[in-house]
């Protein structure tokens, strides 16, 4: 009968309309219960919806570097996929390492709290380490966590996805390659030192950097975000023992070859005593393409404001002498931060990127907000 056939198409709708509800609610509730003032509420919807929306990038790295980087980036887009190299071997990350045969949390937990809302207490909490106890001390909870999580999961990708879930990560974070490698760097006095606090600590002129394994392969969906990202940003941070071992990863090249990315490299502020003193700008990109193609990077960003260090911070700045860069164009900007000028300043290294994806898109903005809080 027709009436019945009227019926149906309202409870339909009914259940459509509470679906939708359910949906705004789950979207918007949050952000209510939080805001007094319809503005600020209003503001943070059209960022939220803007990241969500922001050009799919790519950050390969580690140390302390990469998550500069990413706590700026998070700022312009919720697409954010880090990349991060699982050489670490000393500190907390070699001992769990050595202990319990684990991938090193470390730089995954300074990544992670870096893409996490910033005000969040996890986020601290994954900051914590502990100052006392005989098997305690020295150690992050962070870490801790993503160890216990990983014997929970039997997996250290997925215990990487739920801790992103417990701190509200904007983005991803995933290894290089889930292999166990050792870093191994030939010096050009012919002597050879490996493990990657060794190389550091050691000195000396470095000729080539290998990882042992050679044949470790990359982790599956690492190659699989940088084929799909619309930019690849490599550093900034620690040349030979965090940016080299990612890209001597078999099938990391390959993918970086073969993306339509905008490819970007963020060399350092300042030297580094034990890996590249007195290395220019020029000195740091032959590095990279010496190990990888000439045609690594489109772009090269320096820092443009020469940082004027006190007798307590080690290292020089890095500045671009006269030779050309070959294959990529250099790109200046002031991004050293005041307070610690042996590093970036993780707001105006994000605006350099992000100029940068925006001038590659034929200079139209993508449209994306910075959060204030960012």
């Amino acid at each position: 009968p027709s009436y019945f056939e009227g019926i149906l198409l309202l409870a339909a709708a009914v259940v459509l309309i509470a679906v939708a509800m359910h949906g705004l609610y789950r979207s918007i509730g949050p952000l209510v219960l939080t805001h007094d003032n319809i503005d600020s509420m209003a503001d943070n919807i059209y960022t939220r919806r803007s990241r969500s929306r922001g050009p799919r990038i790519v950050a390969i790295g580690g140390g302390t570097g990469l998550s500069v980087l990413l706590r700026g980036l998070k700022a312009y887009t919720d697409n954010l996929t880090a990349i991060i190299t699982v050489a670490d071997d000393g500190g907390s990350s070699g001992r769990l390492r050595r202990e319990l045969g684990v991938l090193p949390p470390g730089d995954f937990r300074n990544c992670i709290v870096a893409m996490s809302d910033s005000e969040s207490l996890l986020a601290e909490l994954f900051q914590y380490r502990f100052d006392e106890g005989a098997g305690l001390k020295g150690h992050s909870f962070g870490n801790l966590f993503i160890v216990a999580m990983t014997n929970v999961t039997q997996s250290f990708e997925q215990a990487l996805v739920e801790s992103s879930k417990v701190l509200a990560v904007h983005g991803q974070v995933m290894p290089a390659t889930v292999a166990n490698i050792r870093l191994s760097a030939r010096l050009m006095d012919g002597s050879t030192v490996s493990g990657e606090s060794n190389i550091t600590e050691h000195g000396g002129e470095i000729s080539q950097l290998s990882i042992e394994p050679a044949d470790a392969e990359v982790n599956a969906p690492a190659a699989e975000a940088i084929r799909n990202a619309q930019m690849v940003v490599i550093g900034p941070g620690s040349l030979y023992t965090s940016i080299l071992p990612n890209l001597q990863v078999r099938g990391i090249k390959e993918a970086l070859r073969e993306t339509h990315a905008t490819k970007v490299y963020v060399c350092n502020v300042a030297t580094q005593e034990g890996e590249t003193a007195g290395y220019s700008v020029a000195d740091h990109v032959e590095a990279l393409q010496r190990h990888t193609f000439p045609s690594l990077v489109d772009y090269v960003v320096a820092n443009d404001d020469v940082p004027k260090f006190s007798a307590q911070f080690s290292g020089k700045p890095v500045l671009a002498d006269d030779r050309p860069l070959v294959h990529a164009t250099l790109e200046r900007a002031s991004m050293a931060d005041p307070e610690h000028p042996l590093r970036h300043d993780s707001k105006l290294l994000a605006k350099a990127v992000i100029d940068l994806y925006d001038r590659g898109n034929n200079g139209k903005s993508n449209g994306v907000k910075a959060a204030s809080s960012a």
